[in-house]
């Protein structure tokens, strides 16, 4: 089994990766292989709604830039990770791209994420997560994945490139997190 993880973080090893490799942790001690594939840096154009993948079906975007490979890596995990800092209580720009263009192939290629197990992971300073949580949940959800929970919402607190290495409360989440998806991963896969 793989898990894939997706940072949409513009810093490439900060906060959000920091709590992606904390769950990974857990993943591994459990054998599923993980990569995180970091979108800092990369472009990932948002969706233009020309609904081609609806008339292409090819498990692809038209838009030919990382985002395709970006679901390539989706259809073959078994469990997809989004990782986002929160902006203006929001997942950044690059992440909203990828969540919809994605979101729409699956759509167009019957539902291509459906029963895969998915896991949101924010990184926040202070305020605004919990919206940040809902957008990537919801892709989840309408994407017909399923979702494992943990003893919190997914969320670490810091500003500065290592500051959530000091919240033991976020990285026990994390921690909680990637036991139970790597429950349910073996558990659907029976």
């Amino acid at each position: 089994m793989k898990v894939v993880a997706f940072n949409g973080s513009a810093r490439k090893d900060g906060n959000t990766a920091i709590l992606v490799r904390t769950l990974f942790e857990e993943l591994e001690k459990e054998g599923i292989k993980t990569e995180l594939v970091q979108l800092a840096g990369k472009k990932v154009h948002g969706c233009t709604a020309c609904m081609k993948c609806m008339e292409n079906k090819d498990r692809r975007c038209v838009i030919d830039d990382f985002a395709n490979e970006c679901i390539g890596k989706m259809d073959e995990a078994d469990g997809i990770i989004l990782a986002s800092p929160t902006y203006f209580s929001d997942v950044t720009t690059e992440m909203k791209a990828l969540i919809d263009r994605s979101g729409f192939v699956a759509m167009a290629n019957d539902s291509m994420f459906r029963r895969k197990v998915g896991a949101a992971v924010v990184a926040v300073r202070r305020g605004g997560a919990i919206h940040t949580f809902d957008t990537i949940n919801h892709f989840f959800f309408i994407s017909q994945m399923v979702v494992p929970g943990s003893c919190y919402w997914n969320v670490g607190i810091g500003l500065a490139p290592g500051d959530v290495e000091h919240d033991d409360e976020g990285l026990n989440t994390m921690k909680v997190l990637g036991e139970n998806m790597a429950w349910v991963m073996k558990k659907l896969k029976k």
